[in-house]
């Protein structure tokens, strides 16, 4: 058999003159009524199946035979230079298992109940700061350092070097070029690594000292009875621990900046959901539920591998292909949600896949969701003159596979 020929990206997909960054969903839409998975050529990642309607996605998402350990990859060689330590997002049962237990009990909605006073606080705190007129950035003012706070304050990472740390993330999820990505996980891994160490010595109550004292103490109880059980309760290593500091600080702020920032967006681009949600600020969760859904802040899942041969709604995988599910277009689905690209906000049911589903469903989604509704609903009990400042057609969007967000949204706020 012949080689497969290329094929095409989403943007050799779209109209001529079309911003895909801008605007993807017309080109979701045109592949969704073609078929729901198609092959298509991801920049700076390869070739991939797409998956693009909902039923498939959730099939999808819990079909065992995908595998997110990139191992299972036809192309895979080594985990190249921009991984840093193993985290639960490239890893499946038991390894996923064994790593998400350490952590889940600090993300239940009991916890997060717990830190709502605390996120309220760092909200009243910057809005005082924001000037009552003129323009600001309400990313970087407001979107950003909100959850950035509060996962650096739950993790113990220093204030002071918070923004060094977003500078290396946002280089790492949204990379502008490799040379600048591989640095940046250069410089990271470094950072986490001494970080950690640092917390083992002299622990605190933070997340990062826990971890870093638990794994300390199982190692020495591993190492005295010298037996690992079979169903993967070992003591998480170096490489895991640092897998799991980049993904907690990762994704416990920049899925949560696109989704304060793309909620608001979308709210000033339909004023009478907006005047709605003033009239009626007991809907703000659920504005923030149909933001997930109408402008997914994560776009599509971590890239999973066929452990085997398999079929995705009528598609044959080969095994070790490639599969990206995408969030976004499947929470546009119109067998699902009637009249998906209007934003309501009232809209029910509403049953996306803004966090994902089955055994990766967002672990942070109750911390997402008490930020987001925590910002959106002080925002606009404050600043109730909140217009932008500029054409939002001007707007740029930040994409990656991953990822979109807006990189800055210019408001009036008085």
């Amino acid at each position: 058999m012949g080689k497969r020929p290329q094929p095409p990206t989403l943007d050799d997909l779209a109209p001529d003159g079309h911003d895909v960054a801008a605007d993807p969903y017309p080109v979701y839409a045109t592949l969704r009524a073609k078929g729901p998975v198609h092959r298509v050529l991801v920049p700076e990642s390869g070739e991939a199946w797409l998956v693009v309607t909902r039923d498939a996605a959730r099939a999808a998402l819990t079909d065992p035979r995908l595998r997110n350990d990139i191992r299972h990859s036809s192309s895979w060689h080594d985990d190249g230079g921009h991984a840093i330590g193993r985290n639960m997002l490239q890893t499946d049962p038991p390894q996923h298992t064994r790593l998400r237990r350490l952590v889940a009990g600090h993300f239940t909605p009991g916890r997060i109940t717990a830190l709502r006073p605390r996120i309220e606080a760092i909200a009243t705190d910057l809005l005082a700061a924001l000037p009552h007129h003129g323009t600001v950035d309400l990313v970087s003012a407001y979107a950003l350092p909100l959850p950035i706070t509060v996962i650096c304050d739950l993790l113990g990472i220093p204030a002071s070097d918070r923004t060094a740390f977003h500078t290396w993330s946002n280089a790492l999820v949204m990379p502008e070029n490799p040379e600048r990505a591989t640095s940046a996980a250069t410089e990271l891994t470094t950072y986490l690594a001494e970080l950690i160490e640092h917390k083992r010595r002299t622990p605190d109550s933070d997340l990062l000292s826990i971890l870093a004292a638990t794994a300390t103490a199982t190692a020495t109880a591993a190492t005295a009875t010298a037996t690992v059980t079979e169903t993967g309760d070992a003591p998480p290593t170096r490489e895991e621990l640092l897998g799991m500091a980049f993904l907690l600080l990762v994704a416990g702020h920049e899925t949560t900046v696109n989704l304060i920032s793309g909620t608001l967006h979308a709210l000033l681009t339909h004023p009478e959901q907006l005047d709605l949600l003033r009239a009626l600020p007991e809907l703000t969760g659920a504005a923030i539920e149909e933001s997930l859904r109408y402008n997914s802040p994560v776009h599509a899942t971590a890239f999973r591998f066929a452990a085997e041969p398999l079929d995705i709604a009528g598609t044959h995988i080969p095994a070790g292909d490639a599969v990206l599910i995408s969030l976004a277009a499947a929470s546009r689905d119109p067998l699902h949600f009637p009249d998906p690209d209007r934003f309501d906000i009232r809209r029910a049911p509403n049953s996306h896949l803004g966090f994902g589903h089955g055994l990766h469903h967002c672990l942070g989604a109750p911390l997402a969701r008490a930020e987001a509704t925590t910002a959106l609903r002080q925002l606009l009990h404050e600043r109730p003159t909140l217009a932008f400042a500029t054409d939002p057609a001007t707007l740029t969007w930040r994409t990656s596979t991953l990822l979109r967000g807006l990189t800055a949204l210019p408001l009036h706020v008085g």
